[in-house]
């Protein structure tokens, strides 16, 4: 028999024990009950298929994200330390550094409430009861102004109606159509550049090493402003309101922990918080643009003015100080510390 045909019939032969195989029955394991499918059968469609009855408040989803989510996500769902953020970025996407949060890029609330519901807490995943889960999902939608009344409710029955922004950014991959037809024209090999050359330098200190000539005048040049100081004498009277520029360095290190909600300087711009360009002394609720929640316009409407001992205070326990406030910040404890953030703000104005 020749070595080809011993081949064939081998394979024929596997063949069909293959298909003999298939058709028997092991005795091997049961059918699954329905309650074990359903404890897998845990999905939630855009369309809502699969959402369980409940609601949550946005004032509730504070509570339990503070107690539950805020030591790896942040108070405000900024991110803590290398974990990811969940608000912000929006408008971001186009940027060299985007920002990908449930507000800037997720395309819908169901991958949201599916996520938070199956995968959440990390560690103590699925412990949370369906109302929590519409509660953290509510306050999420609020820190990302998709919805913007702190008392708004999220239920099966309203769930639908809400949209992310960045919904219409997910579309259907079309590279075949779009991509596969540009690159399999013939490439253009004319009217190429007879020459490349170098049109600029990075001279960024520590990225570009300097030359000796450049050390050399740099070094002059301090010495010159050393000189130049020393020769002042005389001492400038001192002023009360004078801000302590070494406190307000401290300062400046103290708010990195508030500058994912607020922005100061030139170019700030309203995010989940107002900027707070010039707010020592400035009456509350009078950054134009931003959308205040109720109980700070009250509070505005009364008069309530950022004097340094309201920001002591608001600082120091955010929540307590204004209930229902979208300030969900833990506060600063230390007096010093406060003290040093409120003589950085001083310096913003």
């Amino acid at each position: 028999m020749s070595k080809s045909l011993k081949l064939l019939l081998t394979a024929a032969t596997l063949t069909a024990l293959g298909t003999a195989a298939s058709a028997q029955v092991y005795g091997l394991g049961r059918e699954a009950l329905p309650e074990e499918v359903a404890a897998w059968d845990i999905d939630i469609r855009p369309d809502g298929l699969g959402l369980p009855e409940g609601s949550g408040s946005v004032l509730d989803g504070e509570d339990v994200f503070l107690e539950r989510c805020a030591s790896c996500h942040g108070d405000f769902a900024e991110g803590a330390g290398r974990w990811p953020p969940l608000a912000g970025g929006q408008g971001s996407l186009a940027s060299e550094d985007p920002l990908k949060t449930i507000g800037s890029y997720w395309p819908y609330l169901s991958t949201v409430w599916d996520y938070v519901h199956r995968a959440m807490p990390f560690g103590d995943a699925q412990s949370l009861t369906d109302d929590e889960v519409y509660a953290i999902t509510a306050f999420l939608l609020y820190m990302n102004d998709v919805v913007m009344d702190d008392e708004f409710v999220l239920s099966n029955e309203n769930f639908t109606e809400i949209r992310l922004p960045n919904e219409d950014g997910f579309y259907m991959d079309d590279r075949a159509e779009t991509e596969l037809q540009p690159r399999s024209e013939e490439v253009c090999m004319t009217n190429c550049a007879e020459s490349v050359e170098i049109v600029m330098r990075a001279n960024v200190l520590d990225v570009t090493p300097e030359d000796a000539a450049a050390r050399e005048a740099r070094a002059a040049a301090a010495s010159g402003a050393e000189a130049t100081e020393e020769a002042t004498t005389e001492e400038p009277a001192e002023d009360e309101n004078a801000i302590d520029m070494e406190l307000a360095e401290a300062g400046e290190r103290l708010f990195r922990q508030c500058a994912s909600c607020h922005q100061v300087g030139d170019s700030a711009q309203n995010r989940t918080g107002p900027i707070l360009n010039g707010i020592v002394g400035r009456e509350a609720g009078t950054v134009e643009g931003f959308r205040y929640s109720n109980p700070l316009q009250a509070a505005a409407e009364e008069g309530l003015v950022w004097t340094e001992d309201e920001l002591h205070a608001v600082l120091e326990n955010p929540r307590g100080y204004m209930r229902g406030t979208r300030m969900a910040f833990r506060g600063v404890g230390d007096e010093g510390d406060r003290a040093a953030i409120i003589e950085y703000l001083r310096t913003q104005d």
